[in-house]
Parts: structure tokens; C-alpha cells; sequence
């Protein structure tokens, strides 16, 4: 039996679609993931992928491209080159997984399931039901077994990637602490000055701090790092970062990809979490923890890309301190209580949840 698994949108909503992922590889011969192209490089870091087709799907994203018949031929055409029998369309809570449906169904897949809380016609076999408060990766999960693909024995449904190439080149060796403060949307980050004062008050506390970045983030993370810390914006790809984050003490990010990049390498996360999204769904997924900002601030649930409320309290009130208290509880709690002068320790792939390691 070939499958398709699709997870059209963002790098980490693909990260979180892993676990249902290796359930659907476990039975199916073949596993294509059909991803948009933000999320396609964490889709080649999935174990139990065979091939990732790349398509940027018009209802999808925040920047869709215009529907083109032409363009939405050449998907099916690639598509029913597969040649898969079933299809899981994986898709958070806000979206409609028909249109996707009606894709794979001109596409010629026999068979196909899907959360959906709209009347499906004859587009879905499996018309499933989400808990609407279920993690993003539980709710995956939970979807695959109703279609018949439970997570096989010995699969613990943690977050996991492929092994990472070796990074101490650009690092040294494991035990600093990570921070990322760049995020999709501007409602999800971070100020750039409480960063910097984060990283100016981790490094007088003894830690080795590394600032992580997209190329198009070089300024912010040169400006976060000053003088204090080793700046790699821009400097590393996917897997490469997957590297830099498996190596951290603690990794210190806002709900961004890298937040679940760094769950799915067993790292001990504390998030800068704004709640214009729930943090019961969203949050980085089972890995020690600390969720810092206002939950029950004036924009939770309201899904804003900007801050609706003058001085985006709900984030910068958080203190530097905060947060150099949370990465210390953090790190104890991973066993991962690395310094400069320590160096620390980087935990084994058995103790990051499975063999291979691993929204926004």
C-alpha cells in the first residue's frame, strides 16, 4: 500500500504531523508527504518520508498564491503519479481539509480521512472528529489511528528528525544555551531589546549563549548577540540548526518552528509563548518546559498576526531575569546544566525519546 500524508503549511505544523507520519509508515509501503514549500525542509527531516512533493496550495498560508487551473493540474498530474491508495490530509482546527480533498480525489486516491466539522460529500471516508483541545501532534496522532494507522509498538509519539550532522565546528562542544528570536509573525515575538538583555544577562550568569536566525533575520540576531554571544543567523540550514538545538542546555524561543525543531531534538525549551494561539495545542511537545507570557492577555485566541494591544504586554513583560531563571529550571530538568567552563553535556538519542532524534 502507498500513502500520502499531506501538511500544507508551516515548517513546525510539519514537524508536529511526524508522529502521524511514522504511524502511517509503519503499514504503508511507501509514504509521500505533500507539503508547501515553507514547510518542505522539515518534511525531509521526518523519518518514514519516502519523497516530498512541494506544492503551494492557494488556501493555505499566509501569502497564498492566486488560483491557477493550470497550476492545480500540474498538482493533481504529480500527485497521481504516486500512485498511493490512501490519504491523510493533516490540517489545524481553523482550516478545511475539502479543498485538499477534492485534490486527491481528482488525483485518483481511493481512499481518504480528515478532521472536518463541514459536510464532505463525497470527498472523505473517514470524516473524523478533532478534540478541539488535543495537541496539534496529539490531534495528527489521533486522526491516523481512526484511519487505520495506530503508532506501532516501541513508538513513543514524541517529536523526531533525523540524526543532525555535527555542528561543534560552528558551536563547540554542547551545553550553551539557545536563543531565537525571530518569529513568522511579529505578534509572536519577542522585543529585540528584551532579547538583548536576555542574552547580556545568560552570559553574566555564566552561560555560553548562540542567537539563531533565518538569513533574512541577520540584523535582528546580530543586534541580539552583541558582543556577548556567538551570532549563527543565516548560518545554518534546517538540519544544521537541528544540530545547534540538539547540542543547548536550553533552547529559548517564541512559538516558532525552531521551538518545535528543538522538542523534536529532546531539548528542554523555554517559550516566549503569545497566546493569539493556544498554548494547549501549540506549545513545543513533550519536553521540559517553561511557557512564559500572559495567557490570559486581551489577544488570546484572537489568531492576530500583529499585536492588537499597545505594548505587546503579554510578551514584554516577561524580564530578562525571567527568563534566565527558566532556562536554569529548564536545564536541571533535562540534565543538561552546561556552561562555558562546565561545557555540559549532550543527552543520547535514547534519552531524546527514539533512534533518530525529531509554527509557525
Amino acid at each position: 500500500m502507498r500513502a500520502l500524508v499531506a501538511r500544507l503549511d508551516s515548517f513546525g505544523d510539519v514537524l508536529l504531523a511526524g508522529p502521524a507520519v511514522r504511524a502511517v509508515a509503519a503499514r504503508a509501503e511507501r509514504v509521500t508527504l505533500l507539503c508547501g514549500p515553507r514547510g518542505a525542509p522539515a518534511g525531509r527531516m521526518l523519518p518514514g518520508v519516502d519523497e516530498v512533493l512541494v506544492w503551494d496550495a492557494p488556501w493555505v498560508g499566509f501569502d497564498p498564491p492566486p488560483t491557477d487551473r493550470a497550476d492545480i493540474e500540474r498538482a493533481v498530474a504529480e500527485i497521481a503519479g504516486q500512485r498511493c491508495e490512501v490519504a491523510l490530509i493533516l490540517a489545524s482546527a481553523h482550516q478545511s481539509p475539502l479543498p485538499t480533498a477534492l485534490v486527491l480525489r481528482m488525483a485518483g486516491i481511493a481512499r481518504v480521512a480528515a478532521d472536518s466539522v463541514h459536510y464532505p460529500g463525497s470527498l472523505l471516508d473517514v470524516r473524523h472528529k478533532r478534540d478541539p483541545h488535543a495537541h496539534e501532534a496529539e490531534a495528527a496522532l489521533a486522526l491516523a489511528g481512526a484511519a487505520g494507522f495506530p503508532l506501532p509498538d516501541g513508538d513513543d509519539g514524541r517529536l523526531r528528525v533525523l540524526p543532525p550532522p555535527p555542528v561543534a565546528g560552528l558551536t563547540g562542544p554542547p551545553g550553551y544555551v539557545v536563543l531565537h528570536p525571530g518569529a513568522s509573525v511579529p505578534a509572536r515575538r519577542w522585543s529585540p531589546e528584551r532579547s538583548a538583555e536576555a542574552v547580556r544577562a545568560l552570559a553574566a550568569g555564566g552561560h555560553r549563549v548562540v542567537v539563531t536566525g533565518v538569513p533574512e533575520e541577520r540584523e535582528l540576531t546580530a543586534y541580539v548577540a552583541g558582543d556577548d554571544a556567538l551570532d549563527l543567523g543565516g548560518r545554518t540550514s534546517p538540519a544544521e540548526l537541528a544540530g545547534v538545538l540538539a547540542g543547548a542546555a536550553a533552547v529559548v524561543t517564541g512559538n516558532t518552528g525552531p521551538a518545535h525543531l528543538a522538542a523534536a531534538v529532546g531539548a528542554p525549551v523555554v517559550s516566549l509563548f503569545a497566546p493569539v494561539v493556544p498554548a494547549g495545542r501549540w506549545a513545543p511537545f513533550r519536553v521540559p518546559l517553561v511557557l512564559l507570557g500572559d495567557q490570559r492577555a486581551p489577544c488570546a485566541d484572537s489568531r492576530a498576526r500583529v499585536c492588537p494591544v499597545p505594548g505587546h504586554p503579554c510578551l514584554d513583560r516577561v524580564t530578562a531575569q525571567d527568563v534566565v531563571t527558566a532556562v536554569e529550571k529548564v536545564a536541571a530538568e533535562g540534565g543538561r546544566q552546561g556552561t562555558a567552563a562546565e561545557g555540559g553535556r549532550q543527552s543520547t538519542a535514547a534519552e531524546r525519546g527514539g533512534p533518530e532524534g525529531g509554527a509557525a
